[in-house]
């Protein structure tokens, strides 16, 4: 199995901490933990964001990711665009590092930063998808930070890039939650959007236990199942975690309730194989 979306790192966005404590300890230990997670889940890969704003010389902010996975089999590389940044020297090194390092996808953080997918900054770091079959992965619905713009991680607004680059695969993050049904919609009508679906709950191994918050998670399972048959593209979805936000194992079996099992393969691992090139 793959989850194809995880953090190793802390993501460095505006009003978010490190995530997990884990994230900003010492690396074996981090490595560790990460390998006892993965094998309990059974997954064999798994794809982890990257860190934004980094040293110039690490324009995708993958470097940290990448020495992680020296000690983690398995373990992917995903690049984050910068906003901010126009200068050609920095799309020069962005280049460079698409070309020579096993860099997955790229990934766009939505409503963290104020600007839409549509918006001028972004357009190069599509091209440069395009050019190399790299895809894009951008953050959608809820967020993580109170300085968040969530107007901005309204997955709608994919809608525009994936009508104007159709040769470039987007992912909507999070399957947009709140806003499963736009999600999916934008699912169904384009060809070249997927969705993971992870992150649409947050909490520990004893949350997806507790009596308290059945009706909650019962809530949150009968949502996203509704979109994910309503978008009518089985072969267009990937499992992500989100962890060290969830626990792998705990965040799967509460994913595995709602996928049909006829869909599993798909989900779990063959679609995230082909998208990413694993």
């Amino acid at each position: 199995m793959i989850d194809s979306h995880i953090h190793v790192v802390p993501p460095n966005l505006p009003g978010v901490g490190p995530l997990d404590p884990l994230l900003e300890g010492p690396r074996d230990v981090l490595a560790a933990a990460l390998r006892r997670q993965m094998q309990a889940a059974q997954m064999e890969q798994a794809l982890a964001m990257g860190r934004f704003g980094t040293d110039p010389a690490d324009p995708l902010g993958v470097a940290a990711t990448l020495e992680i996975a020296k000690e983690v089999p398995g373990l992917h590389a995903v690049g984050v665009a910068d906003p901010t940044r126009t200068d050609g020297e920095h799309f020069q090194r962005v280049g460079e590092e698409i070309t020579g390092k096993p860099v997955r996808a790229l990934k766009v953080y939505l409503g963290y930063l104020h600007f839409g997918p549509n918006h001028p900054n972004y357009l190069p770091y599509y091209e440069l998808a395009a050019r190399h079959r790299l895809p894009v992965i951008f953050h959608t619905g809820d967020t993580f930070s109170p300085l968040a713009k969530l107007r901005f991680a309204n997955p709608l607004l994919v809608d525009d890039v994936a009508v104007d680059f159709p040769q470039v695969s987007f992912v909507l993050a999070h399957f947009g939650n709140p806003w499963l049904r736009e999600a999916a919609e934008v699912v169904y009508k384009n060809v070249n959007v997927w969705a993971d679906l992870s992150g649409l709950v947050v909490g520990d191994a004893p949350l997806f236990h507790d009596e308290a918050r059945r009706d909650l998670l019962a809530d949150t399972v009968r949502r996203v199942a509704e979109a994910f048959r309503y978008a009518e593209r089985p072969n267009r979805f990937l499992y992500g975690s989100d962890c060290p936000l969830v626990p792998m194992k705990e965040y799967r079996d509460l994913i595995r309730s709602f996928v049909p099992q006829v869909h599993h393969q798909q989900v779990f691992e063959d679609n995230a194989r082909g998208l990413f090139r694993i």
